[in-house]
């Protein structure tokens, strides 16, 4: 009885480990595959994003694309895998086509997010080197990837914001154009004279040296406020120089309302007590 009993035993082991030698061959078989496909995808995405660079397309193109193919890469390489371990092209498409719906419901989110990865790869309302703003957030973009978008805040706040979102919401492409008008409006008293305060704007524009003197400026009367006399002045000014310029004429604006002696009225209530005589 023990006699047969070891024999089953020796008889089990001697078919099985013939099974599990080729079965560790075979994982580490496949171990050394992955390493290598990995540095290979690594290598034809370097050589395909030199390619792209060179026929002159958008750097968010060029990211986007490129996440396209590398996730394509290395479903391919995971697929090769499974092969090796008994998983079909039929058992995958199976998979597929019966997981398809349920990962849809699952991922409408996700889905949402390539398909407006897609809208702004064909109709590209930016570019990577962008100041945009949209949804109360705003930045410049630093990267379009597949899924999401990558901006930077002056204050160097990295923010994800999802491709769905951009691509379905009001968006503003703040340096789209090389230039912007710049429009300050500040107000006088209505005791001070109003051509010696134009006098100092115009003055301010053509002294400054980043304001595009040869397009047209303008310094005009905006509104008779309540507490003042409401002026405004408009120039043309680099889009990279817009808020050095606006924060300068903000500063001399003052300083040479000063030296004027022009007054910045600001609301204020003049309250008169009346006394009734007793009778």
């Amino acid at each position: 009885m023990l006699e047969n009993w070891y024999f089953s035993i020796q008889n089990y082991i001697g078919e099985s480990v013939p099974l599990v030698v080729a079965f560790l061959l075979k994982v580490i078989l496949c171990i050394i595959v992955y390493l290598v496909g990995r540095k290979v995808i690594i290598w034809l995405m370097r050589v395909f994003r030199q390619m792209l660079e060179r026929s002159k397309m958008q750097e968010g193109a060029v990211t986007f694309s490129c996440s396209i193919v590398k996730i394509l890469l290395y479903c391919l390489l995971v697929l090769w895998i499974g092969m090796q371990f008994g998983v079909t092209e039929t058992s995958v498409a199976a998979v597929v086509a019966s997981g398809g719906v349920a990962l849809g419901l699952a991922f409408q989110g996700g889905l949402s997010n390539l398909a407006g990865g897609f809208i702004l790869l064909v109709f590209q309302p930016f570019h990577v080197g962008d100041y945009i703003i949209t949804q109360g957030m705003e930045g410049t973009v630093q990267k379009i990837e597949i899924m999401y978008t990558t901006l930077l805040t002056t204050d160097t706040r990295r923010v994800i914001v999802p491709n769905g979102t951009l691509a379905d919401n009001v968006m503003v492409n703040v340096t789209a154009a090389d230039r912007r008008k710049l429009e300050v409006k500040v107000s006088i008293s209505y005791e001070d004279e109003l051509q010696a305060a134009k006098t100092v704007l115009e003055r301010l524009i053509q002294e400054n040296a980043d304001v595009l003197h040869e397009e047209e400026h303008l310094v005009f009367v905006s509104e008779l406020g309540d507490n003042g006399i409401v002026l405004g002045l408009r120039c043309w000014v680099p889009t990279d120089k817009y808020y050095p310029v606006l924060w300068q004429m903000n500063e001399q604006i003052k300083m040479k309302f000063d030296q004027a002696g022009l007054h910045i009225p600001y609301p204020q209530m003049d309250v008169h007590l009346s006394e009734k005589k007793r009778s």
